[in-house]
């Protein structure tokens, strides 16, 4: 599993740096991405970061959002610069399995966080 921390009351315009640290398994050999999701909706992915630390992100957070891992420390972290409104809602990270890129992550999520809750104020 995941150990997330980081959210919290951010105003817009602030940056915020979510952790996520890998319990019970050896986080260097896979790749982590991060979901983020809002009430109502499903959870989507918004950045992943391969075992070798190749990025990815979707089209709507590039530019804003960084991905980042210290595998000496087990943890991975999603950086939000100019944060939005539409920002605001629950951050997941996880991992899979299968192996150490993004693709194989997506076969199946092995380790979930618990989330983190990030609030937008304008």
């Amino acid at each position: 599993q995941f150990v997330e921390s980081g959210g919290g009351l951010v105003r817009s315009g602030d940056s915020l740096t979510l952790s996520c640290r890998a319990s019970g398994f050896i986080l260097e050999s896979y790749a982590v991405a991060w979901f983020h999701q809002t009430p109502g909706k499903e959870r989507k992915q918004v950045s992943c970061i391969t075992s070798n630390g190749t990025t990815e992100y979707v089209e709507s957070v590039k530019g804003r959002l960084t991905i980042d891992r210290d595998n000496a420390k087990e943890t991975a972290y999603l950086r939000i610069h100019s944060l939005r409104p539409e920002d605001a809602g629950f951050y997941y990270c996880a991992a899979g399995a299968y192996g150490g890129t993004c693709a194989q992550m997506r076969l199946g999520m092995e380790w979930w966080g618990q989330g983190t809750q990030v609030t937008v104020s304008s």
